[in-house]
């Protein structure tokens, strides 16, 4: 049976599984990061941004493939919203949530039907099965593409599972409602085996997957740093300590053991998803900590010799002008030594959703026109705290940057960009789910 695994724009590591699993099956498995000019008999599709409910190229394949008598399957992260798929893309199936056990029993029947973990249409009827519980992560090796040395992915050709499950409930995440908040880890020797594999088909640098790292063996309520440091020492003598990077880490599950050993067999960057400087808006997201505690985290790292970098959000549908300044106030105070910036993106199945869908347009700072100071830039509100936040965060960096005319037309053109991209995911919500 021929079988293409598509992943548009890059190979990520879940269509990497998946086409491992469907080889270790039999299958014929071809990875794309391109669509093919043919179809295959049977395709999978791996959508990981729900952006790709609008993209015409992906609309078009699988219009096409189908209209061939190809079958077409879509999982990924866009899963959690069923129906938008299935609404928007129209394949044969949706996979919805973890993938291993699904597609054999896909591949083998050939239907969804009664197919746990799958949603499809019957006679107009949207047919949404129980999903299936969680599995132990013990699989076949990923189905490695050969040109994977060309990836990058914020810097690491591959980011590599190690554990699946996250403790946090930050309301803008699908993590914790994707793969649950009890952490379950793979086991030591099978990663670094695909460690290696990674190594001898080219990959130059690998990167632990995002979440946090340091949960990896997670057990009983606590953190196990023996674990951690193992893993990191194992993929440091396979790749060499500046080959390998565990960024995303969360500022309450750090210790002064992980972060030496992030120091020792890393690149040595943290990586901590700040999100606001505002408490009030910290606690609305469901961060689980507060500015204090992220400013020690940070003079932490320092202690260590680590590079921090920080992610924040702005235009959360709450966020008021005193919480925005609370967040520049942070940045000043607490340089980091890179920083990026996001609009808050309602990802289907966070509460993050339901608080966007329950704001009305003319009180979220999306869609409020800015009267500010760039008034004269045609911003929403939420764009001009971007393209402000951007501009800001580049000059109080560790060693800022030189802000000459490109930078701002690119901090510009990307909060415009963000916006239009945003405003048309909130545009599909309510389409489907909006009361």
């Amino acid at each position: 049976m021929q079988v293409q695994v598509i992943s548009p724009g890059i190979y990520t590591y879940g269509a990497m599984v998946i086409g491992g699993l469907l080889r270790s099956a039999g299958a014929s498995v071809t990875l794309h990061r391109r669509f093919p000019v043919e179809p295959s008999p049977i395709v999978f599709l791996s959508l990981y941004s729900t952006q790709h409910l609008l993209d015409p190229a992906i609309r078009e394949f699988i219009a096409r493939a189908r209209t061939a008598g190809n079958t077409c399957y879509i999982g990924g992260p866009v899963s959690a919203a069923p129906e938008m798929v299935l609404g928007e893309l129209v394949p044969d199936a949706v996979v919805i949530g973890e993938g291993e056990p699904v597609v054999i029993p896909l591949l083998s029947r050939g239907s969804p039907d009664g197919i746990p973990g799958t949603a499809y249409t019957r006679n107009g009827e949207i047919i949404i099965n129980p999903p299936v519980p969680p599995q132990t992560l013990d699989r076949p090796l990923p189905l490695i593409p050969d040109d994977i040395g060309t990836q990058d992915v914020r810097g690491a050709n591959v980011y590599i599972e190690t554990h699946r499950g996250c403790l946090g409930a930050c309301s803008f995440c699908q993590v914790p409602r994707f793969f649950g908040r009890t952490i379950r880890s793979r086991e030591i020797d099978d990663i670094l085996a695909e460690v290696r594999a990674f190594r001898d088909k080219g990959a130059r640098r690998v990167s632990i997957s995002g979440g946090t790292g340091s949960l990896y063996q997670y057990r009983d309520g606590k953190l196990n740093p023996g674990a951690f440091i193992a893993l990191l020492s194992g993929m440091a003598e396979i790749m060499g300590s500046r080959n390998v990077s565990a960024p995303d880490i969360r500022v309450d599950c750090i210790s002064d053991e992980i972060l030496d050993a992030i120091r020792k067999y890393t690149i040595g960057w943290v990586f901590f998803g700040i999100e606001s400087g505002s408490d009030r808006i910290l606690n609305q997201m469901g961060k689980g900590v507060t500015s204090s505690q992220v400013a020690d985290a940070i003079e932490s790292c320092r202690q260590h010799h680590l590079a921090v970098a920080g992610s924040f959000i702005v235009g959360y549908p709450t966020e008021e002008p005193d919480d925005y300044e609370q967040t520049k106030t942070f940045i000043a105070d607490h340089p980091l030594d890179d920083i990026f910036v996001s609009i808050a993106e309602p990802l289907p199945s966070t509460p993050l959703a339901s608080l966007a869908l329950r704001t009305p347009r003319e009180a979220n700072p999306l869609f409020v026109p800015h009267t500010g100071e760039y008034r004269p830039l045609n911003l929403t509100e939420a764009e001009a705290r971007f393209f402000d936040l951007s501009l800001h965060g580049a000059m109080c960096r560790t060693r800022p940057l030189l802000l000459a005319g490109q930078a701002y037309d690119t901090f510009l053109e990307e909060g415009r960009k963000q916006g239009r991209e945003i405003r048309l995911v909130y545009g599909i919500l309510e389409k489907y789910y909006r009361k």
